[in-house]
C-alpha cells in the first residue's frame, strides 16, 4: 500500500503527525506539489490526499492503479469526482472539522470592524496615548451589537454556531426563508425571512453557504444596493460569492459601513486585488479553519476515512457511485 499526500504543509506545518497514514502502509509527505510533479509523485500510489492540488480527468487518466483520493479539506472541487467515479477511485472530504473555528474567526472579524483593536494597539504602540492631551482617544467609530440584527447567510454547521454567538452577544438573526421549519433551538432569536428582507434590513451579513451556480456573486452591486449605509460584510465561505469589484466600488463610495473577509475570488491574490486596501476593508489569509484543533481534527478524520475505505466501509463519500 503506497499513499501519497500531494500538499500536506497547510494541514501539518510541523506540529501535528502524520503517524496515523504511515501506520496504514508506506507514506511519502509533500509540502506542495506544482503540476508538473504530479505525474512523477503520485505514480504507483494506491491512495492520494490532496489540499489545493488539481485532480483532473488527465491526471487521473495516467494513474490506473489509484484506488482512493482524500481530500484534506470540506470542500472537494479540486477532483474531477465523475472521472474518478468512471475508474472506480473512491473520494472523500472531511465535513465538520472546522465548524467552531470559523465561527469563532467570523467573530473575530465582525469585532475587528466594530472595535478596532488592532488599529487602537498599533497606535499606543505608535506613542500616540502618550501624546494624547485625554484620558482615552479613539482612532475610529465604535459598535456595540447588542440589539443588532445579523444577517446569516447559509445556516449549516457553521451558520447555527455563529447564530449562537450571536444570540450570546444580544443579537437577533435573519436566514433565508427555505420554506421549512427552523430547528426548534433557534426559535426564540432566529428568523426566516426572504433574502432580500435579510440584505436591506441586517446590521450585520454573514456569509456561510457553498459555492454553487446559484451563489456565485450573489453579493454584487444589485444586492449591495439593497443594504444599509451602515451594514457591515463579513465572508469567511468562499471569495467568488462575492464581485469584488463591485464590494471595492461600495466600500470605497462610503455605501456600506465595512467588509471583512478571510477568503478571496484567487489565493494567493494577485497584485491589484480590487479588496486589498479599500476603505473600510479587513482581509486575512484564509485561515478561520487553520486552529490547531481544527487541524488536528481534520488529520484524525482523514485517517479515519481511510481506514474506513480499506475496511470496505468508505465513509464521506462524495464521488458519486459508478
Amino acid at each position: 500500500m503506497k499513499i501519497v499526500v500531494l500538499d500536506g504543509y497547510a494541514l501539518n506545518p510541523g506540529d501535528l503527525s502524520w503517524s496515523g497514514l504511515a501506520e496504514l502502509g508506506e507514506t511519502v509527505i509533500y509540502d506542495r506539489t506544482a503540476p508538473g510533479q504530479l505525474p512523477e509523485r503520485a505514480q504507483g500510489a494506491d491512495m492520494l490526499f490532496t489540499n489545493k492540488t488539481v485532480l483532473d480527468e488527465a491526471a487521473l487518466a495516467s494513474l490506473p492503479g489509484l484506488r482512493y483520493i482524500g481530500v484534506l479539506a470540506t470542500g472537494y472541487n479540486v477532483v474531477d469526482v465523475q472521472a474518478a467515479a468512471k475508474r472506480g477511485v473512491v473520494v472523500t472530504n472531511i465535513p465538520g472539522y472546522g465548524t467552531n473555528s470559523v465561527a469563532q474567526h467570523a467573530f473575530a472579524l465582525l469585532l475587528e470592524l466594530c472595535n478596532r483593536v488592532g488599529l487602537h494597539g498599533e497606535a499606543v504602540n505608535a506613542g500616540e496615548w502618550q501624546r494624547s492631551a485625554e484620558w482615552c482617544f479613539m482612532k475610529s467609530p465604535l459598535t456595540e451589537l447588542a440589539g443588532k440584527t445579523m444577517g446569516i447567510v447559509g445556516f449549516g454547521s457553521i451558520g447555527r454556531q455563529v447564530a449562537r454567538i450571536a444570540s450570546a452577544f444580544g443579537m437577533n438573526a435573519f436566514v433565508p426563508d427555505r420554506g421549512k421549519p427552523l430547528p426548534a433551538e433557534f426559535a426564540a432569536y432566529v428568523r426566516a425571512v426572504p433574502l432580500e428582507r435579510l440584505l436591506g434590513e441586517a446590521d450585520v451579513i454573514s456569509l456561510h453557504c457553498p459555492l454553487t451556480p446559484e451563489t456565485q456573486g450573489l453579493i454584487r452591486r444589485e444586492t449591495l444596493q439593497l443594504m444599509k449605509p451602515s451594514a457591515l460584510l463579513v465572508n469567511t465561505a468562499r471569495g467568488a460569492l462575492i464581485v469584488e469589484e463591485d464590494l471595492a466600488e461600495a466600500l470605497n463610495e462610503g455605501r456600506i459601513g465595512g467588509a471583512a473577509l478571510d477568503v478571496l475570488a484567487q489565493e494567493p491574490p494577485k497584485a491589484g486585488s480590487p479588496l486589498i486596501g479599500a476603505k473600510n476593508c479587513i482581509v486575512t489569509p484564509h485561515i478561520a479553519w487553520g486552529t490547531k484543533e481544527a487541524r488536528a481534527r481534520l488529520m484524525d478524520l482523514a485517517v479515519q476515512n481511510a481506514k474506513a475505505f480499506l475496511q470496505g466501509k468508505p465513509i464521506h463519500v462524495v464521488s458519486p457511485a459508478n
